[in-house]
């Protein structure tokens, strides 16, 4: 039951909201928190009663971890060490135990077949979750919360699936605060705002170029050039609009209910350099990985060499953390060799914005870069190697990765490009379609598939340039104008669930 589901939308938020504000207002705070607790379960439950005994066992897990810290507290360091090891235990078992037994049977040369594991949805996102607690609570940075605090904050529905990475002290805190309980029409248009925005970006934008992109990345092998462009182009705004798409319905769930979500994206199209793509992209992970990893393995302070290792090491654990694959691996390795080359400062950006500069030295090499180049050149070049990192990301194994690769630049034109656009064989482009059948226009349905394609494309690069979900609830007015374009998003995005996908995190 996804949130692009008619039953999330039609019975399970109208139930949630309705007892949820009613318990509030008669002042059955613990009894709304049960109830909130119990509907995020169900909500867990609806992907499989297997996933939730596991979500269950690895909450109690920890809980009684951080209880032992409570009762001995010079234990901390141990259960610190004894927590992260169970945590990434559960991960390993379940997302690459698979993967790494293929890797040892081909280096020892054997036939091993590793039985597929079925892994837990969200099991990425709920196992960072618990390790940043574990970790803050040894170090004395968690509080003493209650069990039903701590399960409402691992369990909670709108993160918990796909994100964002939330700590538990900013949601705890606002689970406490009495104030935020109460209906706030302001905060609740705002979050319907963010909650009909993602669900068209995800209906209406990401789910129609998936066709497109799934096509393509299944016949890589028989794309020209012109195809691995259009099909490369699509996966990357795809990927943005999907994944920002299920946050901005996420955000605004939460924030019907009276809770913020971090923000987990910040224009990262807009971005000049691959280092300030990443300060906008995912950025609950990044500020996961630079807490618990980066700063640990010694960060900025030991040298220049060993914090191009450490951003190595980071990125790297990034593209595991998002999926077992050497495709994963090579794209976190080529996203953090992008980063070093920005840290290198050879190459700088005119007039970049102050607030994307790190606090530390910019360049690790250089005190000045040696040739500056316009923002908007630098733009689009981050944008184009993100695209062909995308490639790896997107591919079902290094050999189709390469594949597209050398399709892309090895010029061919055999014409295979009408075909992957016929994949977009929609409702909103029928009217198109019956004027070039009936008025015998060149190119016929071809045509009409082509314009539709290049108009997505058109119209998913141009809403990368405005203003994003955040900006754009944070500064809208709720008009009458303003309520029936958003009615008209809704109704469309409504009438597009037929065609309902799952979100592409979910496997992560």
């Amino acid at each position: 039951m996804g949130f692009n589901s008619f039953n999330f939308i039609l019975l399970f938020l109208p139930i949630l909201l309705i007892v949820w504000f009613l318990l509030n207002r008669s002042k059955k705070y613990v009894l709304a928190d049960i109830f909130l607790t119990g509907m995020s379960l169900y909500y867990y439950y609806t992907f499989g009663v297997s996933f939730l005994v596991i979500l269950l066992g690895s909450i109690i897990v920890n809980y009684a971890l951080s209880m032992v810290i409570e009762k001995i507290p010079q234990s901390g360091k141990l259960v610190k060490v004894i927590g992260v090891i169970f945590n990434l235990s559960l991960l390993f078992y379940f997302k690459y135990l698979g993967f790494f037994m293929d890797n040892v049977s081909a280096i020892a040369g054997t036939d091993h077949f590793t039985k597929e594991i079925l892994m837990p949805i969200g099991i990425s996102f709920f196992t960072f979750g618990q390790i940043s607690f574990i970790v803050d609570r040894a170090n004395g940075e968690a509080g003493n919360y209650t069990f039903l605090e701590y399960i409402l904050y691992t369990a909670y529905f709108p993160k918990l699936i796909q994100g964002p990475i939330a700590f538990h002290k900013e949601m705890i805190d606002q689970f406490k605060d009495k104030e935020l309980r109460r209906f706030d029409s302001d905060r609740f248009s705002k979050g319907l705002m963010s909650f009909i925005i993602g669900l068209g970006k995800k209906a209406i934008l990401a789910d129609t170029l998936s066709k497109a992109v799934n096509y393509g990345f299944t016949n890589t092998y028989f794309l020209d050039t012109i195809t691995v462009i259009f099909v490369m182009l699509a996966y990357t705004f795809q990927i943005y609009l999907d994944f920002s798409g299920y946050c901005d319905m996420a955000g605004g769930v939460s924030l019907m209910l009276g809770y913020e979500l971090p923000v987990n994206f910040n224009s990262p199209y807009k971005a000049a350099t691959s280092k300030e793509l990443w300060q906008r992209w995912h950025m609950t992970l990044s500020r996961f990985f630079i807490k618990y990893v980066y700063i640990p393995l010694g960060g900025s302070r030991k040298g220049k060499v060993r914090t191009i290792i450490n951003v190595l090491i980071v990125f790297v654990l990034s593209g595991l953390w998002h999926g077992a694959g050497w495709t994963y691996i090579c794209w976190g390795l080529m996203q953090g060799l992008l980063v070093v080359w920005d840290d290198l400062g050879i190459v700088g950006v005119k007039n970049n914005s102050e607030d994307v500069r790190s606090k530390k030295p910019r360049y690790l090499l250089r005190k000045e870069p040696l040739i500056m180049i316009p923002r908007a050149l630098s733009n689009a070049l981050t944008f184009m190697m993100f695209v062909i990192s995308l490639v790896f990301f997107r591919s079902q194994d290094m050999a189709y990765a390469l594949g597209m690769f050398k399709r892309a630049t090895y010029w061919t034109y055999p014409g295979f490009l009408h075909r992957t656009a016929s994949q977009l064989e929609i409702g909103e482009n029928y009217v198109l379609r019956q004027i070039f059948l009936r008025g015998n226009l060149p190119g016929g349905e071809n045509a009409a598939y082509m314009i539709t394609f290049i108009v997505l494309l058109l119209v998913s690069g141009f809403i990368m340039t405005r203003k994003n979900t955040s900006e754009i609830i944070k500064t809208t007015k709720m008009t009458t104008r303003t309520a029936l374009g958003y009615a008209i998003i809704f109704i469309w995005s409504f009438i597009s669930l037929s065609n309902v996908s799952t979100f592409i995190y979910f496997q992560y």
